[in-house]
């Protein structure tokens, strides 16, 4: 047996049967030219069935021993029940494709197997076909799951690649591909192991490092914090942040990288500072049409790797910043300065810790966050208004046994106290998109995708990276100037993710105003029944604009 490290069981303890905490996505494919559909998922199909050894721990089960949780070698591994094979009803579009998502992350995985299911989806339009993966969040987080889609691909589409993702030759391959053969190191010898003054210093520095972290911490609890925001300070209520049900919600969208690292550019901005302002810009929209926009901040939870880039082994090693979104701010240039400046400060905190340091703050600042789970107050004092992560994918295209990976869409878990979860992956030159909500609490959370396109028009217009639009009604609220461009599942496929809310028609005039008709050719105008003064015509708006979009945030 193995015991558990405190991260993850967190993650073990505060599941329930409304509360599922597994993490997963949909990794979207296209065919190699030539290849039969039915023959080429089954070959696939015996290949992931086909694993005998398994890297650790997806071929071992929890289980409950005196001194906690612990995970035990599986002996006799159902691959028929891990790996399942499905196919989409007609039309087999995105939206059939993303129902189906919507039901397999619903359901719990089963305790007394190993902790993962693998879904071959086929049926979908274009000659493409989907990859589901569900796995526990106590065996895998962002950071590990992207070494794990690397180890099932290659760069060269004629590669062939002959064992399952979850192999333990899988991980032994692409350890030594990523980081080359490294020998074990020798444990030190006597002579060269510190002495015990400086194991004392090093001690006696992490407690103060500690200390100094939580009085900054603590002090942002009464305004003495700066620009650092923290959990539960100030966190407003909204529909947000309630009780959930078991049911899943599951919408997915792909952008243009390029739109969000101009906008990084021309603001002085990290990408992922764009990105918070974006999901920030998103959820101000999508509490004003419910009327629920707070007077306070929403706070979300950033997580952060404190994975050392050669750790594969690590289950879980992630931290989090609490980003202030700024929702209350009108402004979207100084929404996102604000966003900057919590990150900023929340960096400048972590990083006067080492990686063990770091971890360690982590699990003690979690702890409330933990207890109120388990009380089940979570959603009456909730720590954070939603999650958004950013994972950093693949930068180059990758190919499964010649199919092409078109796009990673993350799925990752909601909880009470907050119903809603955004995580993005950034691949080849897209950021693709995941939202997980709580269906009952959150029924239309499909609209966050438009309101996303909406909110990174309206950065790019204040960066100048967007055609200068024509001013709004209101003084000083720039209207957005560019008409939507989403990018599908994919770069080089036709259809377009989502399949959701249809943009709203064009106005060409003010709302509620009918353009004024044109005189017929050679007709005569009658004295009295027509103004005596030609009236000016309309100015037009951009195409694909709404006229006024934008004045009521």
């Amino acid at each position: 047996m193995r015991r558990i490290d405190l991260t993850s069981a967190g993650f073990l303890l505060l599941e329930k049967r409304e509360t599922p905490m597994h993490v997963g996505g949909i990794n979207l494919f296209t065919l190699p030219g030539g290849a039969s559909e039915r023959e080429f998922l089954g070959d696939l199909r015996e290949l992931l069935r086909g694993t005998t050894a398994f890297r650790k721990p997806f071929g071992e089960y929890v289980v409950t021993g005196r001194t906690g949780l612990h995970w035990e070698k599986d002996e006799h591994i159902d691959l028929d029940y891990h790996v399942r094979h499905s196919a989409l009803p007609a039309p087999g579009r995105y939206r059939e494709l993303f129902a189906l998502a919507s039901r397999l992350h619903t359901t719990l995985l089963d305790r007394t197997r190993p902790l993962w299911e693998l879904h071959l989806i086929e049926g979908l339009q274009n000659r493409q076909f989907a990859v589901y993966n569900k796995i526990h969040h106590a065996a895998i987080d962002g950071v590990g799951a992207m070494h794990l889609t690397r180890s099932m691909c290659a760069e060269d589409p004629n590669e062939r690649i002959d064992y399952g993702p979850f192999s333990l030759e899988a991980y032994e391959l692409y350890k030594e591909q990523r980081f080359g053969s490294r020998s074990k190191p020798a444990p030190p010898k006597q002579a060269e192991l510190r002495n015990v003054i400086e194991a004392v210093k090093h001690q006696y520095d992490s407690s103060m490092h500690l200390v100094t972290a939580m009085r900054r911490f603590g002090a942002a609890f009464v305004g003495r914090g700066g620009n650092l925001a923290v959990p539960w300070h100030n966190v407003p209520k909204t529909t947000l942040n309630t009780r959930v049900s078991g049911a899943r919600r599951f919408v997915a969208q792909s952008f243009d990288f390029h739109r969000v690292r101009a906008v990084s550019k021309a603001m002085d901005a990290t990408v992922n500072d764009v990105v918070l302002a974006m999901c920030s810009g998103a959820l101000r929209r999508y509490l004003l049409t419910r009327d629920e926009l707070p007077r306070h901040s929403l706070k979300a939870m950033a997580p952060v790797s404190l994975r050392e880039e050669t750790d594969l082994d690590s289950t879980n090693a992630v931290g989090f910043i609490t980003a202030d979104l700024a929702t209350n701010v009108y402004d979207p240039e100084k929404r996102l300065r604000t966003i900057q400046n919590s990150m900023r400060a929340g960096k400048d905190l972590l990083r006067s810790l080492s990686p063990r340091e770091a971890a360690l703050f982590m699990q003690l600042t979690q702890l409330p966050a933990l207890l109120t789970s388990v009380l089940g107050l979570a959603s009456r004092y909730p720590a954070f208004s939603t999650v958004v992560s950013n994972v950093p994918g693949p930068r180059e295209r990758l190919y499964w046994n010649g199919a092409r990976l078109d796009g990673i869409y993350p799925a990752s878990i909601v909880f009470d106290g907050f119903a809603m979860n955004i995580t993005m992956v950034s691949y080849v030159d897209k950021l693709d998109f995941g939202i997980v909500a709580c269906r009952r609490s959150l029924p239309q959370v499909q609209r966050m995708i438009d309101h996303l396109e909406e909110a990174l028009v309206e950065l790019e217009v204040v960066a100048g990276t967007a055609p200068a639009p024509a001013r709004s009604r209101r003084a000083g609220v720039p209207r957005s100037g560019r008409p939507a461009r989403r990018t599908g599942a994919g770069a080089e496929s036709k259809p377009k993710l989502p399949v959701g809310r249809k943009a709203a028609p064009t106005q060409k005039s003010g709302p509620g105003k009918k353009a004024p008709g044109k005189k017929a050719p050679g007709k005569k105008v009658t004295p009295g029944k027509a103004a005596a003064k030609k009236k000016p015509a309309p100015k037009k708006t951009a195409p694909g604009t709404t006229a006024g979009a934008g004045n009521d945030l």
